[in-house]
């Protein structure tokens, strides 16, 4: 059988604009092709933090704009940012594959993610998203049951980032790579649902895309999880004069490092979190944290931090 693999894009592998990511697609499709070129069946998801929120800001503006029209929800704001996250993708994807002599079907799948809805991070918010807001603006959205954050020179919305339970797609994405296609999903963390009888109700958050990441691997049984992030290794005393780069880190050490409080919130913790959940107990699977580069995409351990029992 063919190696799997899931591969974790950051926002720094997709711009922050449109037609920045456009082109940070076609870098990352010729490190994606490189990966399929070696023979991996390969199931790519992304970060969709400064995508969600401009579509967020966008249709608030929207809305504010003409009062008839009803507010966004996030769920959809984060389907929203799926679609065309995934649309330039596969698109680059396909492109470097054919230029290469390669056919292989690229799907993206419009993933959702069940979460808890008594998860403790419900009752403490920590995401801040959309634009900066006057106190007058803040108060309606609270008013519609949103939860407001003070910042510099206004207020911007907050929102709860659970856990991941199931991925309510995960059968057509295990079908897709099965058939040896090239598969996008679980896109921002995936779209958070409330799972009520037998219907799915968008919920206020937004999922950790890298906790996904590493659950949706656990699911599909990958052989390895790699992170593409902005930086080549995972280091200690991260910023400082005693900065230590870590070519291989222990799953033990990880959490002894997570104990010191070396990996910041937000950036590099969820990632070390991610792995160590992926990996658990078994000691084959690895995950690799590295920076995108097409220049030498492997998984072999040369570039990156690589972590493993």
């Amino acid at each position: 059988m063919k190696k799997r693999i899931v591969i974790a894009l950051g926002h720094n592998a997709l711009g922050l604009t449109l037609p920045e990511q456009q082109e940070a697609a076609v870098r990352t499709a010729s490190c994606v092709a490189e990966f399929i070129a070696q023979d991996y069946q390969v199931v790519i998801t992304h970060s969709n933090g400064p995508q969600v929120g401009m579509i967020h800001t966008a249709m608030s503006e929207f809305a504010r704009l003409y009062p008839e029209y009803t507010h966004t929800p996030m769920s959809v704001c984060s389907a929203m940012s799926q679609g065309y996250i995934g649309y330039d993708l596969q698109g680059a994807i396909r492109s470097e594959l054919l230029s290469r002599g390669i056919y292989k079907p690229v799907a993206t799948i419009l993933t959702q993610v069940t979460v808890d809805p008594y998860d403790e991070a419900f009752y403490r918010p920590t995401k801040v998203i959309g634009r900066v807001m006057d106190a007058a603006e803040a108060e309606q959205e609270e008013k519609r049951g949103n939860h407001v954050v003070e910042v510099e020179g206004g207020f911007r919305r907050i929102v709860a980032t659970p856990k991941p339970e199931e991925i309510v797609e995960i059968d057509s994405i295990r079908a897709l790579l099965d058939a040896d296609q090239v598969v996008i999903a679980c896109g921002g963390g995936g779209i958070p649902v409330l799972a009520q009888d037998n219907k799915l109700r968008g919920a206020s958050a937004v999922i950790e895309k890298d906790t996904a990441a590493g659950h949706m691997a656990d699911l599909l049984d990958a052989d390895m999880l790699i992170i593409l992030t902005g930086t080549d290794k995972v280091c200690l005393n991260y910023g400082t004069a005693d900065e230590e780069p870590i070519d291989y880190l222990t799953v033990a050490d990880a959490k002894k490092y997570i104990e010191q409080g070396q990996f910041e919130k937000g950036t590099m913790l969820p990632k070390i979190e991610a792995a160590i959940d992926y990996i658990g107990d078994s000691a084959v699977r690895k995950v690799l944290i590295t920076k995108l580069s097409p220049e030498r995409p492997s998984i072999g351990g040369e570039s990156g931090t690589m972590i493993g029992k």
